[in-house]
């Protein structure tokens, strides 16, 4: 807690003092310092300064300045103890089990207990897009979250802990952002996260093959006045490319630690958080605090607002007054708000306009811009003095890519191209290992038929759980093949060029460039997709490409296609795989120019994207991405599927009729004492399963809805597939596995269920009409539950995810039905 939280009469110890500079020094010279007790003796009349007891002498603080000293109490130690250490006994190796299990109350055990907070640091990743961040919070707090080199990868903060020299670090990696501004969502997010919940320390990762963009970020946060530590990341390839960087000089010159990193191989990690905690503790003979030199004239009128600012001085003190008045001179938003409850706002926002006036008209600029030129020049300056450009072009071998990937004519067909190879290759090599796992399952079977004696448990193993979530895991392969092919595109950097080639049709359908990234990562899953669409800056065209993401056809309907088509069509699987793809992406450009038309209004967003430079993605990135995909699938089939598996099991077993049983048990007695053929018997047994699952609560509720899909061509079984298939569209292989396994022949795949299926009128359930008609209509309705919430979330309403669910369903009900009447012609 703070020590402007302990009331009078409360005791605490100290655990750290936050702040820098001459507050700092000056504050411990008094005696704040770790370990010491501190005393509340006393509030002012008017509930500020407080007075406190330290060192045996009195000494009064204002509550800005207590809240930056945390302490410790005795009161605090069990819930210490019992919620926040607790998850540390678990996570790292029992970390002083038996210290934190006891109720301690002693001065001595409560010093314990305050190393042992002061012993968290918490730290913040901030630097641009496209620098390694994600990348280095991957390998420093081992976790799998996303990489990929385009900007916009990391769409909210991501959180992790390490445990590092007997320092536990919170670690945070925020989103990326060329400034502080507050012309985007993820500059908002990052500079609330700074200054609502202001670290111990910041990291700001810098990519070192473009110092002088990435230095931008770090004017700014030399300006907050941040305790900082300068990760120069990617420095393999400024090496590489003969440039000269005396990074150990420019630390010098602003005051702050830099160290060399290359965070895809785990280089400098250990150098950077040793500066870390040389920082934290306050033994960094490199930092202290400089101001950003903006010139005599713009000094003079930032002087001028600090010094109303502080007339009636209500803030704490975290908040750097004169990045204050350097925000407020750029008509920043958030600063306006930050100073709404001062008593002399109008007096601060009137000299602001005073001092604003001057600026720009010295500089015949608008203040935004006089303050970019000015820090713009600081590292011109800054870098003149400590980099030297290398004779090699790093970018030679970029430029040479570039001129076939985005050529005028050709850029088109080779990205269709790869588009086509990535859905063959998906198709075509995922059968064979589906055939080792497709065994694997089959012996399961039949152990199971073999080894255990007949009842409910036995069919719930054999038609629920192995025939459900089996049929499901079947396609793991594919979605492997799918998502390596997404990686490598999105690591090497041509989805950045994906973007760039289609920004002029993009902006044609009445969307940005930067939709297109969130609609290809929609082939993976809607959901980060929809949540990606945070890197579009404004608010109708991301409202757009969320509505229509769902259009897309993400990874959970790829087994379900391939099912379906290598069923039916195995000479052209791929071919037609690839065209309910492109039908999807078509539907998307002829949704967003009637969204555009009738329903949001129109923006001209300028189209402002990095394009990096292509790179060899490592063994361990491509690793890393494909792995948390399928980890995420198996975590589903573990979860959702298996659950929703084991419900349409009972539905389908239940309610059970004894005289229907018996009846059909009698017939085919009699045929085995007549000497009847096995067909005859295997028949009898298939009535008996029919009319048992049509009889069924969940072939009551597929007679329900069966009105509703026939004019499609679907029975009753395909809508309750459709249906199941609402929370995740996998489950409808479940739910096909359920109702058609065994239909015919027990030791038949599902593949082959689905090919011997036959109506009332003994035509083919899935001929070639009704299955296409399926699989478009799989395509496109109804988002699951996880893209309805984003599609919620993103765009802050309801209603909107409603109409989602509206009309992508409509959508396909009526293209369907199309398809389904056409192809019947022929």
């Amino acid at each position: 807690m703070r020590l402007s939280d302990l009331l009078p009469g409360q005791k605490g110890i100290i655990v750290k003092v936050r702040g820098r500079g001459y507050f700092r020094k000056r504050i411990m010279e008094m005696g704040f310092v770790y370990g010491q007790e501190v005393e509340t003796i006393v509030k002012a009349p008017l509930q500020d300064p407080t007075q406190y007891k330290v060192m045996d002498y009195e000494v009064s603080l204002r509550e800005s300045e207590a809240e930056l000293i945390e302490v410790v109490t005795e009161g605090e130690i069990n819930i210490y103890s019992q919620e926040r250490h607790h998850h540390f006994d678990k996570v790292y190796d029992g970390y002083r089990r038996s210290f934190y299990h006891s109720l301690v109350t002693d001065s001595d055990k409560l010093l314990k207990i305050a190393s042992e907070q002061r012993h968290i640091i918490n730290v913040l990743l901030v630097g641009n897009p496209n620098s390694g961040k994600t990348s280095l919070f991957n390998v420093a707090a081992g976790k799998h979250e996303r990489v990929g080199n385009y900007s916009g990868v990391t769409v909210n903060a991501k959180e992790g802990r390490i445990k590092y020299k007997d320092y536990i670090f919170n670690l945070v990696d925020l989103p990326g952002t060329y400034s502080l501004s507050t012309c985007s969502p993820e500059e908002v997010c990052v500079r609330k996260q700074i200054f609502e919940s202001p670290p111990d320390v910041i990291i700001n990762v810098v990519a070192a093959s473009n110092l002088k963009r990435n230095l931008y970020l770090t004017t700014q946060l030399i300006d907050i006045d941040a305790s900082m530590v300068i990760a120069l990341n990617m420095y393999d390839e400024l090496k590489k490319s003969g440039d000269i960087f005396d990074h150990e000089h420019l630390a010098e010159m602003i005051g702050c630690p830099i160290v060399p990193t290359v965070a895809r191989l785990g280089r400098g990690i250990k150098e950077l958080f040793d500066k870390v905690i040389e920082i934290y503790e306050g033994k960094s003979s490199i930092a202290r605090h400089i101001h950003i030199n903006y010139g005599t004239e713009i000094e003079t009128e930032i002087q001028h607002i600090k010094d109303v600012i502080c007339k009636e001085d209500i803030l704490g003190r975290d908040i750097s007054r004169r990045y204050l008045s350097i925000q407020l001179l750029e008509y920043d938003k958030i600063a306006e708000m930050t100073i709404q409850h001062s008593p002399n706002i109008n007096e601060i926002l009137a000299e602001r306009d005073i001092r604003a006036q001057y600026i720009e008209n010295d500089f015949r600029e608008n203040t935004e811009t006089v303050f970019a030129n000015a820090r713009y020049g600081f590292i011109r300056g800054a870098l003149k003095e400590t980099y030297q450009k290398g004779k090699n072009d790093r970018l030679r071998l970029t430029h040479l890519i570039d001129r076939i990937v985005m050529h005028k004519f050709w850029s088109y067909p080779i990205f269709f191209m790869l588009m086509f190879i990535m859905f063959e290759c998906t198709f075509s090599f995922g059968r064979y290992p589906m055939k080792w796992i497709e065994w694997i399952i089959n012996r399961m079977d039949e152990y199971v038929e073999i080894y255990m004696m007949d009842g409910a448990l036995k069919e719930l193993l054999v038609n629920g759980i192995i025939g459900g979530v089996g049929n499901v895991i079947l396609f793991l392969p594919n979605i492997i093949i799918l998502y390596l092919f997404i990686s490598l595109m999105e690591d090497t950097g041509y989805m950045a060029r994906a973007a760039f080639i289609m920004d002029k049709l993009m902006h044609k359908i009445g969307l940005h460039g930067k939709s297109f990234i969130p609609l290809v990562m929609g082939f993976g899953c809607n959901v980060p997709a929809i949540m990606n669409t945070r890197v579009i800056e404004g608010y109708s065209t991301r409202l757009i490409t969320m509505l229509i993401n769902p259009l897309i056809s993400c990874s959970a309907r790829l087994p379900i296609y391939i099912l379906l088509i290598g069923a039916f069509s195995r000479n052209y699987g791929g071919l037609i795989l690839f065209l309910l793809y492109v039908t999807g992406i078509l539907l998307v450009v002829l949704m967003s120019l009637l969204f555009k038309k009738f329903l949001i209004k129109d923006e001209n967003l300028p189209f402002v994207m990095e394009l990096p430079p292509y790179r060899l993605p490592t063994w361990n990135a491509i690793r890393r991405h494909v792995w948390s995909r399928i980890s995420q699938y198996l975590r589903k089939m573990g979860g959702i599927i298996l659950i929703a598996a084991i419900v349409i099991w009972f539905l389908e077993y239940y309610p059970q009729n004894e005289k229907r049983n018996q009846y059909y048990e009698r017939k085919i007695t009699k045929l085995v004492l007549q000497a009847g053929s096995e067909e005859q018997i295997s028949y009898i047994r298939m009535q008996q399963n029919e009319e048992q699952k049509r009889n069924s609560f969940i072939g009551c509720i597929g007679c329900f809805i069966e009105p509703l899909v026939r004019p499609l061509g679907f029975d009753w079984k395909i809508a309750t597939c459709l249906i199941s298939g609402i929370p995740a569209k996998e489950i409808i292989i479940s739910t096909l596995g359920i109702l058609y396994t065994n239909a015919k022949n027990g030791n038949s795949s599902l593949k082959q269920c689905l090919q011997m299926e036959l109506d009332t009128n003994g035509n083919p359930v899935f001929s070639p009409s009704k299955t296409l008609s399926l699989l478009f209509f799989v395509l496109l309705y109804f988002p699951c539950i996880a893209t309805i919430a984003s599609i919620k979330n993103e765009s802050g309403k309801w209603e909107w995810a409603l109409f989602a669910v509206g009309y992508t369903t409509l959508l396909a009900w009526i293209i369907s039905f199309v398809i389904y009447r056409v192809s019947s012609l022929f």
